[in-house]
Order: C-alpha cells, then structure tokens, then sequence
C-alpha cells in the first residue's frame, strides 16, 4: 500500500465550534492525520461500517471524502476515557484480516483493521519527520483508537504490515497493551505471492523499499544487491525482514508478546483464540470460545466476503505451489541459507500454542 501525503480537500473546523459530542462518540474514527497542521481527520464509521469494510481506508470507508478536521491536541483533550488496546501485527497474507473479524464482538472487542492514521505517520517518518515528533503523534494516535464502542470492551488494533517498525514503540507507549505476532511459513507466503502475478509481485517490492527505508533489513547485502534479486526473493527478503523483527519483539517485551502461525490459526481454531482472549483479557470462557470458534468468517474471503471454504484455500496453494514449484523451491532453499547466515529463526519464539 502507498503512503499519500495528500489529504481530501476540506473545511478546517476548530474544535472550539465542533460539538464535543463527535470527538467523544467513539463512532466518530481518527482517520488520518496531517502533519502541516497537526490536525486529526476524523470520520462518522460505526461498527458496521467498520465490520463491512476490508480495511479502514478511504476506498472502503464511504464517509471517508467529508472528513471534520480537528486540531490534535483539542481533540485529545476532549477523550473521556481510554479502553485497554492490544495488537495483531502480521507479515501480511497470513489470516490477520481472518482473525481481526472474528473478534470484532460487541461486548468482547472492537478491532481496527489497518487505519490509515498510522500509516500517515509513516509516511511522514519516511518524508523525514522528526522521530521524536512522529513518537508523539503515534501516542496521540494511539489514544484516538482506544475507544471502543461499549465501555470496557478491548480496542485490538491490526495494523497495515507497513507499520511494523513502529510496532516497538507502539508497545512501549502502551506498557499495558499484548500482541500477536500473526506470521505464514515462509512457503505458504511465496506461493501466495506467486499466485497473485504481477501485483503480488510488485507489492513485495513496495513493502521491500519501506522496510529499507525504516531500516529494517539487516541480512548482509549491499544495496546494489537488491537489484539483482527475483521477485520471490525479494518477497523472501521482506519475509525474514519481519521475522527478525518478530524474533526481538518476543525477546524485548516477554510475556506480552506471543506468535501464532496462520496455518495452526486455521488447523486449531479453538485452542488458537482461547489463547489469544486470555493473551489480550478478554472473556475466556467456553461459550464465548465457542462462539468464535463457530465464526460464519472461518467460511468467507476475509477481503471481498465471499464463500471461501478450509478446502477452497488448500486446493489454491496446491495448484499455486504446483504451477511455481522450480521457482518456490529454489528461493526457499536460498532464502533458508540467509536466514541462517543472518541467525534469524523462521519461526519466532514465544508461540501461543505450545
């Protein structure tokens, strides 16, 4: 996903002549924020909305184009209350929209499927923001979200994995708040890369360019080196990138952290969200695991809502591993050996189920 500077075109409204009551409504979402003013975007999106829309940007947020501008630090003085905040930070592909569905609960959770608001910070912080400034703004951020829609339910926030070198700072802003750490294996990852063509392949290489610039990518080349890579090697690179990542999260914040793999997501649902309610404090109990457990999501394409069955997803990695198998196998055996030499585990520590 692209990182725009540019923000629709609006009357700026001072808090001073907003009525409190839309800053304090926790339908009213932080959508973006514009540094040049240091003021926050704010959009009507209520939970269905939210629920409906693939993600919390503005091809799926039909409010999205009549924004209220909001000075940051008013609206921040205008929060009530703050609700506790936990994440699922993901290597992309991996069931995180999945898992971002299934519990969004009234009464249990309210999750935020990558807002776009901080993706603008790292836009910004890629433009050249100060780190300092951006922290702070993160910080603002961060309290903008944590409202959830019934008082005392968590807010979990997914964010883009475009965002995940913010995601240290994140957790020690919220000393309070856990993470999962959501990954695919490596092979399941670049055979849905494969499959998705040219735009699969073009995105790897996006992500790639923002890991670069966010200094995330320390496995021993030189930058002309990059160059030189496939495709899928450049999705490898980006793979072992966020499991470097991951591999510190889980070291620097134990016991707040924990991974969970797509696949085990899938082949152990249950035991899997059990996990994560008591991970995050949600309520844990047998009907309530049930209850997710039996999500309609587990049948539905996560990004457009159709019918998409444990068995519909097979036989695409099956085909798509089949059709790629020469290219997938090789960049797999070449991508272990830089791991290796980069002493990066491919599975992060600290799993959700042992």
């Amino acid at each position: 996903m692209s990182i725009s500077a540019r923000y629709p075109s609006t009357k700026n409204i001072g808090a001073g002549t907003l009525p409190a009551a839309r800053i304090t409504d926790p339908q009213w979402l932080a959508h973006r924020y514009d540094p040049g003013h240091d003021a926050v975007h704010l959009i009507a999106a209520d939970r269905a909305m939210r629920s409906a829309a693939t993600f919390l940007t503005d091809e799926f947020l039909p409010t999205a184009t009549a924004p209220v501008v909001v000075p940051r630090q008013q609206a921040i003085a205008m929060i009530p209350r703050i609700d506790p905040v936990h994440f699922i930070f993901h290597s992309a592909y991996c069931c995180s929209t999945l898992l971002a569905q299934i519990l969004d609960r009234a009464g249990l959770a309210s999750t935020l499927k990558e807002p776009l608001i901080l993706n603008d910070l790292v836009g910004w912080r890629h433009r050249g923001g100060n780190p300092a400034q951006v922290a702070d703004r993160l910080d603002s951020a961060l309290t903008l979200l944590s409202r959830a829609f019934v008082p005392g339910e968590a807010v979990i926030v997914k964010p883009s994995n475009v965002v995940n070198a913010l995601a240290p700072t994140m957790m020690t802003l919220r000393p309070e708040a856990h993470a999962v750490l959501l990954y695919a294996p490596l092979r399941v990852f670049l055979t849905s890369i494969a499959r998705k063509g040219m735009w699969g392949r073009l995105w790897v290489r996006e992500l790639l360019a923002k890991q670069l610039a966010d200094g995330m990518v320390d496995l021993g080349f030189a930058p002309e080196d990059y160059f030189r890579l496939t495709d899928l090697q450049v999705a490898a690179v980006g793979w072992i990138a966020q499991a470097d990542l991951f591999e510190a999260l889980a070291s620097r914040f134990p016991g707040r952290v924990r991974s969970l793999q797509s696949e085990t997501l899938l082949a152990a649902p249950r035991p899997a969200l059990a996990a994560l309610c008591t991970l995050f404090g949600l309520a844990d109990d047998p009907a309530t695991i049930d209850a997710l457990a039996a999500s309609d999501a587990f049948g539905r394409n996560a990004k457009d809502g159709k019918a998409y069955r444990a068995a519909d997803r097979t036989r695409e990695q099956i085909d798509g591993a089949a059709f790629h198998a020469e290219e997938i196998d090789k960049v797999l055996v070449w991508a272990e050996a830089v791991a290796r030499g980069a002493g990066v585990a491919l599975d992060p520590p600290a799993p959700l189920l042992d």
